[in-house]
């Protein structure tokens, strides 16, 4: 006899609230539903009624993970408004916090998955890990979460000794290749948990929209940095990861490398640090009217910012559509078929940010 089952919207094995509820005949998912916005704070609302600089902090609070992200995008609408070109150096210094962000994140969610299939000692060293990169966002910027880096027209602290953060990215590399990346391709326990788990075809993909990793573990070749390059990309060179499978697995081992990559970047980034001014203008300067459309890759995909300006004291309009709100539904097709207790990794496969979501 059918049943249903809710996971959420607060359940332990959610970060955030949302709620999945799944139809099931004995162990096997028939059917599910995703329910979000119980986190619904009115962000784009509330930019609108302050001014462009008070706007960068309100915005890097759409998200504590990925809070660097959303507030350069921000910033780059509106230099685009304004016609600011950004200074080498500034830009070497947003993609060097854009990748130390993209690894903090993924470590975040291989801890959360590792928590969630039961694998306690690998939480911890990839908790160890990310510790490192935390103290290394604090050293060059002088906090652990909302980093307070951007500003209309470039950065707000410069990188005085690129060399001093190596022998960290040194480490970051042998604990991820060592321990890391193979404990969760090799090891019989994640892969009897992960390998063939919650499968998203790439007609599925496509059909659901999907971005980021999530897009790329099902052979979606899409990656923003490549398609659209932005900051220093361009100059770094970039490979995206992408695998056709499309289950839990593939979704670990784009995620796994993207993070060496990421490490890669970083490291080139540093060596490369060109000379030159922080910022485009002393001050804030003025932003004309006007609008513009933005597309930077987050940790968890593509992030659109849409931005507005009538030549005010505040932006007229911004408009925000993070990775998640896109990637979310998808957990409907993935969990079809599957068993219960195979629910919770499938959700944590996503990578879910509900605080992006329901801004």
């Amino acid at each position: 006899m059918p049943y249903s089952f809710p996971l959420g919207p607060y359940h332990p094995a959610l970060e955030e609230p949302f709620k999945v509820k799944v139809q099931c005949r004995g162990e096997v998912i028939e059917s599910a539903t995703v329910e979000v916005g119980f986190s619904y704070r009115g962000i784009e609302l509330l930019a609108q009624k302050r001014n462009w600089v008070e706007v960068i902090t309100l915005i890097e609070r759409v998200c504590g993970i990925c809070s660097n992200t959303h507030a350069m995008t921000f910033c780059m609408a509106a230099e685009t408004i304004a016609g600011i070109e950004l200074p080498k150096r500034a830009a070497h210094i947003r993609t060097i916090i854009a990748e130390l962000e993209r690894l903090h994140s993924h470590l975040l969610w291989a801890g959360v998955g590792a928590e969630d299939i039961g694998f306690h000692s690998l939480f911890m060293e990839v908790f160890t890990l990310r510790e490192r990169v935390m103290d290394t966002l604090e050293a060059i910027s002088g906090n652990r979460v909302n980093y307070g880096m951007n500003c209309i027209g470039g950065v707000l602290r410069d990188i005085p000794d690129p060399a001093a953060h190596l022998p960290a990215l040194d480490a970051l590399a042998k604990g991820l290749g060592e321990i890391v990346i193979p404990t969760f391709t090799q090891n019989p326990t994640a892969l009897a948990r992960t390998r063939g788990v919650g499968r998203l075809s790439r007609e599925q993909a496509v059909e659901w929209a999907v971005v980021g990793p999530v897009a790329r573990a099902s052979g979606l070749d899409i990656d923003v940095r490549k398609d659209q390059p932005y900051l220093s990309y361009a100059d770094l060179g970039f490979e995206s990861v992408v695998r056709p499978e499309g289950d839990v697995q593939a979704r670990v081992v784009v995620r796994a490398l993207e993070m060496m990559e990421s490490v890669r970047l970083i490291r080139e980034a540093l060596l490369s640090l060109p000379p030159g001014p922080l910022r485009a203008t002393q001050g804030l300067p003025e932003i004309p009217a006007g609008e513009a459309t933005i597309r930077t890759e987050a940790p968890r995909g593509e992030a659109f910012y849409y931005v507005a300006s009538e030549g005010g004291a505040s932006p007229a309009r911004v408009k925000i559509r993070t990775p998640s709100f896109v990637n979310i539904p998808a957990i409907e097709p993935m969990v079809m078929g599957q068993t219960l207790a195979d629910l919770s990794i499938i959700q944590a496969s996503v990578d879910p940010c509900i605080s992006c979501t329901d801004r």
